[in-house]
């Protein structure tokens, strides 16, 4: 299905990495996964500095994270019962959905620390980024495991291993 996924490379590392490749593979899957038709998504591969001042600016950490994510839509996790409210297409049925960004130095210490392979690391972030998108959320327990298990099963259908 036809997804517009704007891929901006503010770190050399990540076109080495070809994160482009791997952010399309990701997006897409779970767009797919959620019967998502047509969406718009900005994903930005920065450093750690740089993901440092947006974590101060939007959340008032001003320390380096994996992943941020902005969705354009304040969609509240599980609204209504057990199903978040759903994104809200535009007049040509398109879905703008925010913007996601990713700091190569932290995904991956983490890919090391952990004993994963980068690859597979970055694409859970970016899976976890895109659901946040969607609205979907980790603040609860509830709402935790429900959006773990929708991660486990999104990047099963990728041929990749749960990553918890």
């Amino acid at each position: 299905m036809p997804h517009n996924i704007d891929v901006i490379i503010e770190d050399d590392r990540w076109v080495a990495f070809d994160l482009s490749e791997l952010a399309l593979n990701a997006i897409n899957a779970t767009l797919d996964f959620q019967n998502i038709d047509i969406a718009e998504i900005s994903l930005l591969g920065c450093d750690d500095r740089s993901i440092a001042v947006l974590n101060a600016d939007f959340r008032g950490k001003s320390v380096p994270t994996n992943v941020l994510s902005w969705p354009n839509d304040d969609l509240k996790p599980f609204k209504n019962g057990d199903v978040p409210l759903q994104p809200k297409s535009d007049h040509t049925g398109i879905f703008t959905l925010g913007d996601i960004a990713l700091a190569y130095e932290t995904c991956s210490r983490e890919a090391s620390e952990q004993n994963k392979k980068m690859t597979e690391h970055v694409t859970h972030l970016i899976v976890h980024g895109t659901l946040h998108l969607l609205g979907f959320d980790h603040i609860r327990d509830l709402d935790a495991t429900r959006m773990e298990a929708l991660e486990v099963n999104i990047l099963g259908s990728m041929g990749l291993s749960d990553p918890y």
